[in-house]
């Protein structure tokens, strides 16, 4: 039994220090079970498991493993050979490295990987995974681009201003001086900026998204990242005006995009041509204020009618003839991106006062009778698209500038002949004046005020400027009939 003790004693004792030895030893690992490994790209197994834990390098690309770089030193070798290759020439003296979305991580590990190295750093190659410093400019909107000299983005960015003002204004306003005072009838640019601030700093992109030239850099300020451009075949007798108003442009917004074959709004197009009608997209906002000086008609009030009881009823004799005056009227006006953003009426002064219509009536009715002269049919007038701007506009459309929705006037006295609905015109309505004319008003927001047979007066509202019908935007389509056949307008309103 003493025997037997110590050899029990000794045999607890091995067992014990057994135990406390596997609790602090490395796991062994069979190389064919990659128990420690995680999914990668370049399939990489491990070729042992050591006692002394090493520091090992792993390639990540968005997140995803590419493999377990064995020799860091390599991969300063490649990008050394790719600048030489691919980026000397155009980028001299930039630093290179890795693409945004690659991530180099360092551990300690117990597992050997099996040398993946020509591998990971060919799929690096192969994949195009670098990047190179170059100016990053980064809008307060959160809009980034990177451009390979700074001197191209600030001629560009000036190139795409003169899209909405003139050089000469923005010269004058960058050296803090303002065109002349208004002394005739049109506007004066007298301010712009850009809503958005910038911040220039240092980052790496890779090539593909460097802007390497004034010009790429004039596309991204008017389109952003990308935009699927519209184009438009010019038919005959087109004109520019025509080809704004069919694609929701101006004429000088369509001669801004195709600058490189339009010089002026008033260029005759050649059937064929193809225009860019592509609205801009910009991720920035350019604000022009301007000043405007403009004619606008004074209207007389609505004509007085006195009674006469020596005419009997129905005769009528004019006493006075209506006469519209006009008033010089200032502007200031707030463009965003080239369209009407805000206005304010700085001033109004009346060079020439309206004078009312007197008419003597056997009895005080509206005569149904209109008098050949024909006032606008919206307020603030502006035309959008003139007699024959594009084929078969045998019309002129007419904007509010100011209420694109506002009111519509009847031209002249006269009798409601029809009003309706049209799958072309929208809601319209026709006035007879009794005299050989016809107005015709299409595109109303609704049905027209009065039914058929109601005498109008001349200015009445009959209805709103609306989108009715086949339209690119609010307008009024204005018709002029004389005798059974269209007349332009223009003959009467003096535009």
């Amino acid at each position: 039994m003493k025997k037997i003790l110590p050899i029990l004693l000794a045999f607890a004792l091995s067992l014990a220090v057994l135990a406390f030895s596997q609790k602090f030893e490395t796991p062994a690992l069979d190389p064919d079970v990659n128990a420690f490994t995680e999914t990668s790209i370049i399939p990489q197994s491990v070729d042992s498991v050591v006692e002394i834990p090493t520091t090992i390098s792993k390639v990540y690309v968005k997140n995803e493993l590419i493999g377990v770089i064995t020799d860091a030193t390599k991969l300063e070798s490649l990008l050394n050979e790719v600048y030489k290759e691919s980026y000397e020439a155009f980028f001299p003296d930039s630093n290179i490295g890795l693409g945004e979305d690659v991530v180099i991580t360092t551990e300690q590990s117990y597992v050997q990987y099996e040398n993946k190295d020509v591998e990971i750093l060919a799929y690096l190659k192969e994949k195009d995974l670098f990047s190179v410093e170059v100016n990053k400019i980064e809008f307060s909107n959160g809009a980034i681009i990177y451009v390979k000299n700074l001197e191209d983005f600030e001629a560009a960015k000036e190139q795409y201003l003169l899209n909405f003002i003139s050089k000469e204004a923005l010269d004058l306003i960058k050296n803090k001086k303002l065109p002349a005072d208004l002394k005739t009838y049109g506007y004066r640019e007298i301010g712009i900026s850009v809503m958005e601030t910038t911040t220039v700093t240092k980052g790496l992109a890779p090539k593909t998204d460097i802007l390497m030239d004034q010009n790429a850099i004039v596309y991204f300020l008017s389109y952003g990242y990308g935009i699927d451009k519209k184009y438009y075949t010019v038919q005959p007798y087109d004109t520019i005006e025509g080809v704004g108003s069919l694609n929701g442009l101006s004429a000088q917004q369509v001669v801004t995009i195709n600058a490189e074959i339009l010089k002026s709004t008033e260029q005759i197009l050649q059937a064929g041509m193809k225009l860019n009608v592509t609205y801009f997209d910009s991720p920035i906002n350019v604000v022009v204020n301007r000043e405007r000086l403009v004619r606008e008609t004074v209207y007389p009030k609505p004509t007085k009618y006195v009674t006469d009881n020596t005419l009997r009823e129905g005769l009528r004799v004019v006493q006075t003839n209506d006469q519209n005056g006009y008033a010089n009227v200032k502007y200031k006006e707030v463009y965003v991106n080239g369209e009407l953003a805000g206005y304010e009426k700085i001033s109004s002064v009346i060079i020439k006062q309206p004078v009312q219509e007197v008419i003597r009536v056997g009895t005080k009715v509206i005569p149904g009778i209109g008098s050949g002269k024909f006032r606008w049919p919206v307020d603030n007038p502006r035309i959008s698209c003139r007699w024959l701007c594009y084929t078969g506009h045998y019309a002129i459309d007419i904007v509010n500038v100011y209420n694109r929705y506002g009111y519509i006037y009847a031209a002249d006295r006269g009798v409601v002949k029809d009003r309706g609905w049209h799958y072309l015109a929208g809601y319209y309505i026709i006035i007879n004046h009794n005299n050989g004319y016809w107005t015709k008003y299409n595109h109303l927001s609704s049905p027209a005020y009065f039914p058929v047979g109601v005498a109008v007066e001349k200015g009445e509202v009959i209805g709103r400027i609306g989108t009715t019908g086949k339209t690119t935007g609010p307008h009024v389509h204005f018709e002029i009939w004389v005798n059974g056949t269209r007349q332009n307008p223009c003959k009467w309103l003096g535009c």
